[in-house]
């Protein structure tokens, strides 16, 4: 079965609603629910909750494939509000060294290749405008908060992760305009995981 990881409830209250008529819309943070074909997990917000409940996922349950579904910045013009993107790669950007870093980076395969493709980059902390952009964040497409802690417990499972992104914002944003974008990329990743379920579940 597939599994979908979201970070927070608020990221995953659309599809809760429209996935098979709510059947899942109890779910709430640091817990999984699941039917006949998926199970869905809320991790919290952040690296250290991503991982240590990723982790509690893989020892109750046994996924073929993850999909970490979500939010993110974009930290270029590559990508406009509201796109859906899927992270080809995705690194831990926190580390202040460049050379050998404790965390490699992670190539990821693309479950959506009808969706434009970029570099995640999983921070706690970001810049507040693009003049204050990190290294990590120059090389990078999008940022978020949970993506690598996924993708890095996934991967020590042996289970290929797949991420998927709206932009909800570029750095420089302020918060208002942030809030307005939420709402609607939130609903834009409902939408889409429901179709592209429902077309893996058709598929089989």
């Amino acid at each position: 079965m597939t599994g979908i990881i979201f970070a927070t409830e608020e990221e995953a209250a659309p599809f809760l609603e429209e996935y098979k008529r709510g059947r899942f819309d109890d779910l709430r943070e640091g817990d999984t629910l699941f039917d006949d074909d998926i199970f869905v997990s809320l991790t919290g917000l952040g690296k250290i909750k991503a991982t240590l409940r990723t982790e509690r996922f893989f020892q109750q349950h046994r996924p073929e494939r993850i999909i970490h579904a979500g939010m993110c910045t974009a930290l270029s013009d590559q990508f406009s509000v509201g796109n859906l993107v899927a992270a080809d790669q995705v690194f831990e950007g926190d580390r202040i060294e460049l050379a050998a870093p404790t965390y490699p980076r992670m190539p990821l395969d693309v479950l959506f290749d009808d969706l434009p493709s970029g570099t995640l980059v999983t921070q706690d902390h970001v810049a507040s405008n693009r003049s204050e952009k990190s290294y990590w964040q120059r090389i990078a497409d999008m940022s978020d908060m949970t993506g690598y802690a996924v993708a890095y417990v996934a991967a020590t499972h042996g289970v290929p992760c797949h991420i998927l992104k709206a932009v909800t914002g570029h750095i420089s944003d302020d918060t208002q305009e942030f809030r307005r974008n939420l709402t609607s990329a939130c609903l834009a990743v409902s939408t889409f995981l429901v179709a592209k379920l429902g077309e893996m579940e058709a598929a089989q």
